[in-house]
């Protein structure tokens, strides 16, 4: 295959600069996909003007490792009436020069962290051969799990304390602020939250609840209302593949929903690949930019998220008003077979489960959007629709160990595919089911009568006791164990409310 590299990859890569996880992970699975490395001819002239004369005569020299494309594509019709449209400067056209290589099939991928060159393959219908860093890690490990030679730790919640202070990791941070080892060693006794890839530490995260009043602000503009709020004190997720950033995200919004807060916020500089990736993904999530906050180490951008179950919920992009969901919609109680189901959904794992099968990563653990796949006749659902997971027991009788466990959103569906590889790439990444069990047991199963995919985002989980089969049988929702449909039945409002008043606000009796 072969990968063409945007410049900023190969400055990323060769410049006289501490190398990172993300670019040696990248280049380590590039490597060991046997993946042929390209660079263009806009590259090299671009790296010739740049700005460290040390590090022109350092790549130079490495440069020469890479395959080279001899012949530039001539522009394509569509790629030039965009250009016309988007193109602004020259290293825009350049960019778009790059991407019509893509586009034009002269290489079959390409990796770049440049926003733009995302927002244009998109338009173009090439986003899927588009990659940053991290989205190409994740399509990696996934997709070859056997050649996975380091083992992620899950996400763990532990003192600063328990944290090494001098790991190189913290180094961008030292270099944002100043007195970030004094605040360190401040927060002690306060906890955070860790991953750990073959003990190197790629992932932290720090929040802190903030009461009305407490805070005077007066440092940010414009001003905070008085509310009270969630701050993202410290957030740093390495490269990995492994979606820890939407698993920190899904932390985020499990402690404000547990403290109740009016509003998250986080301070960021946007100076680096990681944190213009944080501000998208943020944004992506529903944080808009609220202002500048200033300091002695310069100005950071404040990103704010209202958080509150009275504010509208966006049917068409939950996202963006995720983990809140409208009554307004339609219910559906949907059967997962228990191999998969913690699989999908780690934080509603039933008290019988061990929990040291789920310390090593996978992406479909920790992403919030998962898919589920399914050749249900009933196919009507739409974004917004509220679906709740029904994890069938293994225990007789089943009645007691079949539990009702989360609920999720329905994010989009998709029951029309172009071939397999359209399906292949709809539900990647998403569920933990291999591309042959895929091919053989789902697309190929009924060949007069393909699947669809929901994608939905997993919301919450019920408390513990959870609902069983008999409980439902109890509220009036099924008449009997062999009256569960096998694919999306159908809930009344009733039926969903009692339900879920039952779940949280009644103990099961025993």
């Amino acid at each position: 295959m072969k990968v063409l590299l945007d410049t900023n990859i190969v400055i990323h890569r060769e410049a006289n600069k501490v190398s990172n996880f993300d670019i040696g992970q990248l280049f380590y699975w590039l490597d060991k996909l046997k993946y042929d490395k390209y660079i263009h001819p806009l590259t090299i002239e671009e790296l010739n003007r740049y700005n460290d004369l040390n590090s022109v005569k350092t790549m130079s020299i490495k440069i020469e490792s890479y395959n080279q494309l001899k012949y530039q594509a001539p522009l394509n019709d569509t790629i030039k009436q965009l250009s016309k449209q988007v193109d602004t400067s020259p290293n825009d056209l350049n960019d778009t020069q790059i991407l019509n290589e893509v586009f034009e099939n002269r290489v079959d991928i390409l990796i770049s962290e440049d926003k733009k060159i995302h927002t244009k393959a998109k338009q173009l219908g090439i986003g899927n051969r588009v990659f940053r860093i991290q989205s190409f890690l994740e399509k990696a490990t996934a997709e070859n799990p056997e050649l996975v030679g380091h083992k992620v730790l899950a996400v763990k919640k532990v003192d600063f304390a328990e944290v090494n202070l001098k790991d190189s990791f913290f180094d961008s941070f030292r270099n944002d602020y100043n007195e970030f080892d004094k605040w360190f060693n401040g927060k002690a006794e306060q906890p955070c939250y860790v991953c750990y890839s073959d003990n190197q530490l790629t992932a932290f995260l720090f929040i802190k609840i903030e009461n009305a009043g407490e805070e005077s602000y007066f440092d940010i503009s414009p001003v905070f209302a008085p509310k009270k709020r969630l701050k993202i004190g410290t957030l740093k997720v390495t490269g990995n593949g492994y979606k820890i950033g939407e698993r920190f995200l899904k932390t985020i919004f499990d402690n404000a929903l547990l403290f109740k807060v009016e509003e998250i916020y986080v301070t960021i500089f946007n100076k680096r690949p990681e944190q213009e990736q944080l501000i998208e993904m943020l944004e992506e999530w529903g944080f808009y930019k609220h202002g500048i906050k200033s300091s002695s180490n310069g100005d950071e951008l404040v990103y704010v998220r209202e958080f509150s179950k009275s504010l509208p919920v966006n049917i068409e992009n939950p996202k963006l008003t995720f983990p809140f969901f409208s009554r307004q919609t339609d219910k559906y109680l949907i059967r997962i077979e228990p191999q998969y189901h913690t699989e999908l959904f780690p934080d509603s794992i039933n008290t019988k489960e061990d929990k040291a099968k789920y310390t090593e990563n996978e992406p479909h653990r920790n992403r919030i959007s998962k898919a589920y796949i399914s050749h249900s006749p009933e196919r009507n659902l739409e974004s917004g629709d509220i679906v709740l997971i029904y994890r069938m027991g293994e225990t007789i009788p089943k009645k007691y160990s079949s539990t009702v466990t989360t609920i999720c959103i329905v994010e989009s569906v998709k029951t029309k595919f172009t071939d397999f590889d359209d399906f292949f790439n709809c539900c990647n990444r998403r569920t933990m089911i291999s591309k042959e069990d895929l091919k053989s047991k789902w697309w190929d199963k009924f060949p007069k009568y393909k699947p669809f995919v929901i994608n939905f985002l997993y919301a919450h989980s019920l408390p513990t006791p959870k609902p069983t089969l008999n409980d439902l049988i109890n509220l009036k929702i099924f008449a009997d164990p062999m009256s569960l449909p096998k694919g999306f039945a159908k809930l009344t409002n009733e039926q969903f409310d009692n339900l879920i008043s039952f779940a949280y606000n009644k103990k099961i009796k025993k």
